[in-house]
């Protein structure tokens, strides 16, 4: 769009008004209500309220019945406003719709931009198609509305209230009123240009403010994805990252439907994907149609612009903002835009990324200090520790102390290897938890070899990583734990299975999983202690399950099986 300098629309209007000088006495008389309305061209930046008066002055002007001002659309064919004079209210409704802009004469003032005048229409094939409704007309006089060679609409008067046809006199009153009219949609339409820049401009802050705030990514990408479907006026807002098998996966979603988008992969043959992959963007007048859509999604969607994320030479993925079906075609001005928003957008994801990347390193070191710490002072000091009580044990003549010395000493063992535990689990990334089901128990049972001397057996029925719900996983492993610590510390056993059983049903249908732990040590005296069973059951208890105990694997049932079960 031209932008509409001030100077130019002076020196417009100057030559426009020089032909007022040989206006009759009658029309020179007027000229005052016209340099009024001239004024009050500029009071406003409202521009349907400006041309409402530039037609109730020209109408006033010339003596005609009817004036009408089209305004043709920055955004594609056809008109943007249309506003009439003289048209009683009930005529307008009956009449139901404004023109086009494609045919008839206002057509012919957009194509072929150069006054038209008739002094009777019944005679001019032009205004053929008029809606049903329309009231008669005769006498016709046209100008286009144009700046600096752009035609921005058209300006138009008929039905001269004396019957007689438009003069030479009403054609310089009217280009006058004409020049004023396009001066007013040009700074109307600049106006609005930076009013949409600015609105582009605070989406662009709050996606950066919402990428580095520091919370959840997922999040971050759905406010991008809502802020460029509100500020390309789409019918969604899609963000699309690299897929693992290659292609664009649908990560964020602003639509009406979520469901039916999220996830979604964009295969690598796709030629769009190719052309965002390599950093260029992708603008399409109708999805449903274009051979370069290869999803069945597209059919949903009309125009569409695909854009890629891309910062520093380096694409993160991509942005999508889809209209629907027959919905109007975005402009130059909003292709500019969304791609400088898509920019802004790559850039806070990369800088995101980076501060993500810190707070990790950071964490890294802390856990690598803490699990060091961990290693060379309170393993050493326990291992001392554990010395100078066997040391003490082997010195007392006492049965009794060295009973309980020795227990201290086991003590002090089951306590190391939790501690390695903690080691382990701090030397891990924090991306691998949380780990399997699977892999956690066999954790477990590495860890327990050591104080027992011997690593238990294990058996796993069913597909306990995918069955087995997080909550109950925590659970049977702490259960785990406590079922081989008793059995190390009590149990003086030579041999444990260990089976973690995904395809139990309780009484009630529901599925559950089983933790069972059978030794062949000495099983569970009369009148010993009960507290790692209490334990036991009160966490199965907790989760709707049950925990208890019977025979072993020794001769004759000697030993203990614990088990233990929680709903899926």
């Amino acid at each position: 769009m031209a932008e509409s300098d001030p100077q130019d629309a002076l020196d417009a209007a100057t030559r426009a008004t020089r032909g007022l000088q040989c206006l009759s006495a009658e029309l020179t008389a007027r000229v005052p209500r016209l340099l009024e309305a001239m004024r009050s061209v500029g009071a406003g930046l409202e521009l349907h309220s400006t041309l409402d008066r530039i037609c109730e002055t020209a109408a006033e002007l010339t003596q005609a019945r009817y004036a009408a001002i089209g305004v043709v659309d920055e955004r594609g064919p056809g008109l943007s406003d249309f506003v009439t004079h003289g048209v009683p209210q009930e005529v307008a409704e009956a009449i139901g719709r404004w023109p086009d802009g494609h045919c008839n004469l206002l057509g012919a003032l957009i194509h072929d931009p150069a006054p038209v005048r008739s002094a009777d229409l019944s005679g001019d094939p032009r205004p053929a198609g008029s809606p049903p409704g329309h009231p008669r007309m005769r006498s016709f006089l046209g100008v286009p509305i144009q700046v600096e060679g752009e035609v921005f609409g058209n300006l138009c008067l008929a039905e001269k209230q004396d019957g007689s046809a438009f003069t030479d006199d009403d054609l310089h009153m009217v280009r006058v009123l004409a020049t004023e009219a396009g001066t007013a949609i040009g700074n109307a339409r600049l106006y609005e240009a930076a009013r949409q820049r600015e609105r582009w401009i605070d989406g662009s802050v709050a996606v950066t403010t919402a990428l580095l705030s520091g919370g959840d990514a997922d999040d971050a990408l759905s406010v991008v994805a809502e802020q460029a479907r509100r500020l390309a006026d789409s019918g969604a807002g899609v963000v699309l990252l690299p897929a693992e098998e290659g292609g664009l996966e649908i990560a964020a979603v602003s639509y009406e439907d979520p469901a039916s988008l999220l996830g979604v992969i964009i295969p690598a043959r796709s030629p769009v994907v190719r052309r965002l992959l390599a950093g260029h963007a992708v603008f399409v007048d109708d999805a449903a149609t274009d051979g370069r859509m290869v999803t069945q999604l597209a059919r949903r969607f009309g125009p569409s612009m695909l854009l890629p994320l891309q910062s520093g030479g380096r694409v993160l993925g991509a942005l999508a903002t889809p209209r629907s079906r027959g919905a109007r075609p975005f402009t130059k001005t909003e292709r500019t835009l969304a791609a400088q928003f898509a920019s802004q957008a790559a850039l806070a994801l990369m800088m995101a990324e980076a501060q993500r990347d810190r707070e990790r390193l950071a964490v890294y070191e802390d856990r690598d200090r803490i699990a060091r710490d961990l290693h060379d002072l309170v393993i050493q000091r326990l291992f001392a520790t554990g010395m100078m009580l066997e040391s003490a044990q082997r010195g007392s003549p006492v049965p009794e102390v060295r009973d309980g010395v020795g227990r201290a000493v086991d003590e002090l063992d089951v306590t190391i290897q939790e501690i390695r535990t903690a080691i382990f689990a701090l030397q891990q990334e924090p991306a691998e938890a949380p780990t399997g089901l699977r892999t956690r128990v066999l954790r477990e049972i590495n860890m327990a070899a050591v104080p027992l001397g011997f690593k238990p057996s294990h058996r796993f029925v069913g597909p306990v990583d995918s069955l087995v719900g997080e909550l109950a996983g925590k659970n049977l492993v702490a259960a785990l734990r406590e079922a081989l610590s008793n059995a190390f510390r009590h149990a003086a056993a030579s041999r444990i299975d260990v089976v973690v059983d995904a395809t139990v049903t309780l009484g009630d249908g529901r599925g559950a999983v089983r933790l069972s732990v059978a030794d062949d040590g000495v099983g569970i005296p009369e009148g010993g202690r009960r507290s790692g069973l209490r334990n036991l059951a009160r966490r199965a208890e907790s989760l709707g399950g049950a925990s208890w105990y019977g025979p072993g694997l020794g001769e004759d049932g000697g030993g203990t099986t614990v088990v233990w079960q929680a709903p899926l």
